[in-house]
């Protein structure tokens, strides 16, 4: 029997039982679980099943299965196989007739939406929010006419730049920044993107885990066609680019990026370090 289940601090009490009666558990990290085993006296043998051996290690789990033994799959936080590659080895366990089961517990993605206050009775979750401005805003437009809260997962390195391409792309939509959930500092940010985008572009970088969840379209509202929208797009752009490169190059990069005239996103780069300078 495959069992995924997710640990944190208040793992429950069918979860605990699954875990002493498995022959082998099939860990994220073995140094984070041993915490558990340890605290919760199971002596199940753990062995590493992650990101980088999981194509090494599902056949050797799937033989131990096909042995007859218990194979339990747990995450260091969370729920398995959301956004992990614990859904390659369920799969695999399927496709191999192998009974599967799983234990509820803790998800960061429906608990943030719970949280958020936004609406719950339609959403997609869309796994990462890319690390390129460009690709964020691409997926962002592909996504901008959905009739459901998004819900993401994204790095506190990026947040502040994927709040303001999300306000560039979709328009100031209600929303909401969950950090940390399913564990010990959790924190839930809500307001408009605009209220949000300002908060943590002038806040220090957030740590932990992040869940950035958007509201609906509604109906009417401005989006990234308004000039105002435009404007503050192409100038953070800019901010971003000329930090690193030429403003010649930070305008075609940007122009490009954002797909408007050349003409137009030089004015604005001249505008922006005319307002520097004063």
């Amino acid at each position: 029997m495959a069992t995924p289940i997710g640990h944190a601090r208040d793992i429950g009490l069918r979860a605990l039982d699954v875990l002493r009666a498995a022959d082998v558990v099939a860990c994220e990290d073995t140094r984070v679980s041993a915490k558990l085993f340890t605290l919760y006296g199971i002596s199940a043998t753990a062995l590493a099943y992650h990101d980088h051996n999981a194509a090494q290690m599902r056949p050797r789990l799937l033989r131990l299965l096909q042995d007859g033994k218990i194979v339990a799959l747990i995450s260091d936080a969370g729920t398995p196989l959301i956004a992990d590659p614990g859904y390659r080895l369920v799969r695999a366990a399927v496709d191999a007739g192998i009974y599967v089961t799983a234990v509820p517990g803790p998800s960061a993605p429906v608990m943030a939406l719970t949280l958020s206050g936004l609406p719950s009775d339609r959403f997609l979750f869309a796994g990462f929010l890319s690390e390129r401005s460009a690709e964020r805003r691409r997926s962002l437009r592909e996504l901008q006419a959905v009739p459901a809260t998004l819900v993401f997962f994204d790095s506190p390195r990026r947040l502040a730049e994927s709040l303001a391409d999300a306000l560039a792309v979709l328009g100031d939509r209600p929303a909401a920044v969950a950090r940390e959930l399913t564990k010990l500092f959790e924190e839930v940010r809500r307001g408009s993107l605009q209220e949000l985008a300002a908060h943590y572009a002038a806040a220090a970088t957030p740590k932990g885990e992040i869940v950035l969840l958007i509201g609906p379209p509604v109906a009417g509202a401005a989006t990234d066609t308004t000039p105002e929208k435009i404007t503050a797009a192409i100038d953070a752009a800019l901010r971003k680019a000329i930090a690193n490169v030429s403003l010649k190059q930070a305008v075609a990069d940007v122009a490009a990026e954002l797909g408007l005239p050349r003409r137009d996103v030089y004015a604005r780069a001249l505008r922006l370090r005319s307002d520097q300078q004063e």
